[in-house]
């Protein structure tokens, strides 16, 4: 069944029409055109897909996107500020050269954003836990710690 309705995403609303068993992953790529937020295992295992639902770290997919009417969602695509500078964040992940290849990336962002809002001084191991739904191919897990904890300092 086909249902048509808004999607607050990144501050802006979209209309959408989909089926109501597509994932938020698939809307926000297809429909929103945002293609920030990856598509890794599509089974809520790796965290490729991680989005903000009201500041929450989320798998974009495993939620049916039309749950999430009511919901403010944001996507990596969503940090940066008005006059272009990247988010403390992104900038922390830049600095210590945390990604290799990248792809998972933008998850690792969006859950480093998640913890920092819910906690903005974690110890290393609150940072390690919060990131472990993020799995990283090329195993740059310490360089995103590092980053995390860089990210913490910029504030």
């Amino acid at each position: 069944m086909t249902t048509s309705y808004e999607l607050d995403v990144n501050g802006v609303r979209y209309p959408v029409t989909a089926d109501q068993g597509k994932n938020l992953l698939s809307v926000i790529r297809e429909n929103v055109g945002l293609t920030g937020t990856k598509l890794g295992c599509n089974r809520g295992e790796c965290g490729a897909y991680t989005v903000l639902v009201d500041d929450v770290a989320t798998y974009a997919c495993s939620v049916l996107t039309h749950s999430m009417k009511d919901a403010r969602i944001e996507t990596v695509e969503g940090l940066e500020s008005p006059n272009g500078d990247l988010h403390p964040v992104q900038q922390a992940f830049v600095e210590e050269l945390s990604p290799q290849c990248g792809y998972c990336t933008p998850g690792q962002v969006m859950a480093a954003v998640a913890l920092l809002r819910e906690n903005p001084n974690p110890t290393r191991e609150e940072a390690r836990h919060a990131m472990s739904g993020n799995i990283c191919r090329c195993g740059s897990y310490d360089s995103y710690l590092d980053g995390v904890m860089r990210a913490a300092q910029l504030g």
